[in-house]
């Protein structure tokens, strides 16, 4: 017999507010509290609080004393605290796969997507296609915890990328993405580490040169 999953509302509200986050619906600095998201959803507070504690544990949403949860408008320390923990971690994976010299056609379908997507193509689908080149990595080296550990930040990349993606530009990326994978799959270990590094530490020094010009 075939045991069917369920969703619980819980779980359905946090991936409905973090649509919402991720895809602009929810501006920086708004509020998400939970009366609002009770009413909104026809759920309970308890529900609405639970799922907003799982979006705020994940970075998508802040809350402080005396203030609704709301949606963080990144700071050049909040990059480069997120960063500081992506560079190492993924210079490592590049580090792995280029000695093994692994082919990965999932980051390969990855770089020729970023590549096909048309100009007007929506942010939300040009950020997917730049973090499943990313994932297709993670998932290579086939290390649960080392999978568990990136998915505990992707909330907090994709909201950076999603806040400041317009100063990367999608030609710069796909061809950022495409040398790094060249390099894993030439066995190239030097070359490798040095095009991941350069890709994810350019992103973090434009995303805080840009918040600092609109400050």
């Amino acid at each position: 017999m075939s045991v069917l999953s369920t969703v619980s509302i819980v779980d359905a509200l946090v991936q409905r507010l973090r649509e919402q986050v991720l895809d602009g619906e929810l501006s920086p600095n708004e509020t998400v509290a939970e009366t609002e998201v009770a009413a909104n959803y026809g759920v309970s507070r308890p529900t609405a609080k639970g799922a907003i504690v799982t979006l705020v544990n994940s970075g998508l949403l802040r809350r402080e004393a005396n203030r609704p949860a709301y949606v963080p408008d990144l700071t050049a320390p909040d990059i480069f605290d997120i960063y500081r923990v992506r560079i190492p971690l993924e210079v490592e994976v590049a580090r792995t796969l280029a000695s093994q010299r692994a082919s990965i056609p999932a980051a390969q379908a990855a770089v020729a997507e970023l590549e096909g997507l048309p100009d007007e193509t929506p942010t939300s689908q040009l950020i997917a296609a730049d973090l499943r080149f990313h994932r297709a990595l993670i998932a290579a080296v086939d290390s649960p915890r080392l999978s568990r550990h990136y998915n505990g930040i992707l909330d907090e990349v994709h909201l950076a990328m999603k806040q400041y993606w317009r100063v990367l530009g999608q030609e710069k990326i796909a061809r950022e993405h495409a040398r790094i994978l060249r390099a894993i799959q030439s066995g190239n270990v030097p070359r490798a580490t040095k095009a991941m590094r350069d890709h994810l530490e350019g992103a973090a020094r434009i995303f805080a040169e840009e918040i600092a010009q609109s400050a």
